[in-house]
């Protein structure tokens, strides 16, 4: 989770929301990501999706078995549906997201018997530092 936390570092630094992201294989770091979307006027440009592809260019593929995704906000619907389609193993996450969040706040998505692959999911891990992160930033932009 700290190699996730440096990266929602890289985040604030350039005014974005500060969420990161890092994929781990088999202990190797093999992408990681911190969200981008004002940057690159992107929406789709979250930490887990910027993670992801940049796993997929490392690996050379876009299917991630035995992966574990560690990102310090609970994912979107969006990035949930991601996890899934790239058939993410597990999601270790720190904060939770109570307005959009899609592996067991609002929603869960990943674990569902209705997806096409079910992603395990670790909630709650650095949740202090992850959710601190967050409020220190939109406490500057009140």
């Amino acid at each position: 989770m700290d190699s996730a936390l440096a990266q929602a570092a890289r985040a604030d630094r350039l005014g974005e929301i500060p969420v990161g992201a890092v994929l781990v294989i088999d202990g190797q770091l093999c992408g990681q990501g911190f969200n981008q979307v004002i940057s690159r006027n992107d929406p789709t440009a979250h930490a887990e999706i910027v993670a992801l592809r940049q796993a997929g260019e490392t690996l050379g593929n876009y299917r991630f078995p035995d992966s574990i995704l560690y990102v310090t906000l609970e994912p979107c619907l969006m990035c949930a549906g991601a996890l899934i389609q790239a058939r993410v193993d597990r999601l270790v996450f720190g904060a939770r997201d109570t307005r959009k969040g899609a592996a067991g706040s609002v929603l869960n998505i990943l674990e569902s018997p209705m997806a096409s692959h079910q992603c395990r999911v670790t909630a709650g891990i650095r949740e202090q530092a992850c959710s601190s992160v967050l409020k220190r930033f939109f406490e500057k932009r009140r």
